[in-house]
């Protein structure tokens, strides 16, 4: 079917499922057609390869297609073993559980789910019957999913817009403001504060003190300290859990994405037993909360294999070591370029972000550009990096400056030679006014301002 049925992949997506994706892609040009994809490459139909600097919004940490997590899996199928029984207890998963506990040694239970999702809406669970309390405090820019209890913490109304109304009793604070925090906990109702060490949502990194702060304030307060390290752990900053850079030990961290290798999805809650033991409080309370796959023998042993690549690789360290020469890399464009305003992030969770020029005619095209579609001049550089240096990033979110990199953990020296001139070339055409990239800039323009008229 995939070769016979090639030609018709947008026309069945159009058709059958969402054709408002088929459009995007078409716009910007990135309709090629992926193929296959091993390591941190992917193909084209026309054979052309790619670094993929997305790698599944960070689910690919350790590449498509890892070797060591195929056979795992291969060794899983051809052991018929009797999956899902559901009244029993599935050893791969006491195995997993156990090697994830060795990297947070402060926790001592885990709770699988299907996705980091799945895992968000187990944390509101836990905290609200561990504490007897209600109230869930989240920060402006936060990300933490789209299910129904996970969007409720979602600091982007344009992903809540038209889905209200929503979880009760869920608060928006800013990030890196210690007092607002104080201010949500002093009523000693909150349940849990949940936040992304880094956010995902435009990289934006906390202020040396933060962590620390929250998790003070939340132990004064009586309120679950919550991480959410779905994209930030799993040693993408250079450390297993993102945490670990600010010295900080939550009460419950959230694990996904790279977790599964790309493979069978999974999530899992690692937390305290005092947490725990507060949930499944007695036997006829053993199912009180679960779910149906969460704990199948795929997913338990994709997570086994890719912690053990992980340690074997070194990815931990790799991923230190790239990411530490892209950020200088990149820092030392910002000085050069007018549009280009700031770098930020650690290990291989970047954030590239572009903002107003000072000069008349970069202003005059930045401007129109803007007025078109808030965020939109990101665009500009992705798209070049893709059709001209086969490099596929994205913006970090919507209506905003900044464009992510998270790229597959094994990332090598030549990739970098490769990511760092690309995008020096494309920096460097931006300001050219007038120039190819701002004739697509005004092609992007028109076609937003069409998008917006159709509505």
């Amino acid at each position: 079917m995939l070769v016979e049925r090639e030609a018709e992949r947008y026309s069945l997506h159009t058709q059958h499922l969402n054709e408002m994706m088929v459009r995007v892609l078409q716009t910007i040009g990135f309709d090629v057609g992926f193929k296959s994809g091993r390591g941190q490459y992917l193909w084209d139909r026309k054979g052309d390869r790619y670094l993929d600097l997305l790698s599944g919004w960070g689910v690919f940490g350790l590449g498509r297609n890892h070797p060591t997590v195929r056979d795992a899996l291969k060794t899983v199928l051809d052991a018929d073993l009797p999956g899902l029984v559901q009244m029993d207890l599935p050893l791969l998963a006491g195995l997993l559980a156990e090697r994830l506990l060795r990297y947070v040694p402060y926790l001592d239970k885990v709770f699988f789910a299907n996705s980091g999702s799945e895992a968000v809406e187990s944390a509101i669970k836990f905290a609200r019957r561990a504490t007897g309390r209600s109230g869930i405090v989240y920060c402006d820019h936060a990300f933490h999913g789209l299910s129904y209890g996970a969007l409720a913490l979602n600091g982007d109304n344009t992903f809540r817009e038209g889905f209200g109304p929503l979880l009760p009793d869920c608060h928006e604070i800013p990030f890196n403001d210690l007092a607002a925090l104080e201010k949500a906990l002093r009523t000693r109702q909150i349940a849990g504060f949940i936040v992304e060490p880094i956010q995902g949502k435009g990289v934006n990194m906390p202020d040396d003190l933060y962590l620390r702060g929250a998790q003070a304030l939340c132990r004064k307060y009586g309120t679950l300290f919550i991480a959410d390290e779905i994209q930030t752990g799993m040693g993408r900053t250079g450390r297993f859990l993102a945490v670990e850079h600010w010295n900080v030990e939550p009460d419950m961290v959230l694990l996904a994405k790279t977790l599964s290798g790309g493979h069978v999805p999974v999530g899992a809650v690692l937390t305290r037993k005092a947490v725990f033991d507060k949930v499944f409080t007695r036997m006829d309370k053993a199912v009180v909360h679960g779910s149906t796959f969460a704990k199948n023998d795929l997913a338990m042993a994709a997570g086994l294999a890719t912690l053990e690549v992980i340690e074997q690789e070194r990815l931990i360290q790799n991923a230190a070591k790239t990411g530490a020469r892209l950020l200088a890399a990149f820092e030392a464009m910002v000085p050069r370029y007018e549009l280009l305003k700031a770098v930020r992030g650690k290990g291989l969770m970047i954030g590239i972000e572009f903002g107003p020029p000072k000069s008349l005619k970069l202003k005059a095209s930045w401007t129109l550009l803007e007025a078109a579609n808030a965020g939109l001049f990101c665009q500009l550089i992705t798209v070049p990096l893709f059709k001209d240096h086969k490099i596929l990033a994205q913006v970090a979110g919507h209506g905003i400056h900044t464009i992510k990199l998270l790229p597959a953990m094994i990332l090598t020296d030549t990739d970098c030679d490769w990511i760092e001139q690309s995008f020096e070339q494309v920096i460097a055409d931006s300001h050219k006014v007038p120039g190819a990239v701002w004739s697509l800039g005004k092609t992007l323009a028109e076609n937003a301002i069409k998008s917006r008229a159709a509505k």
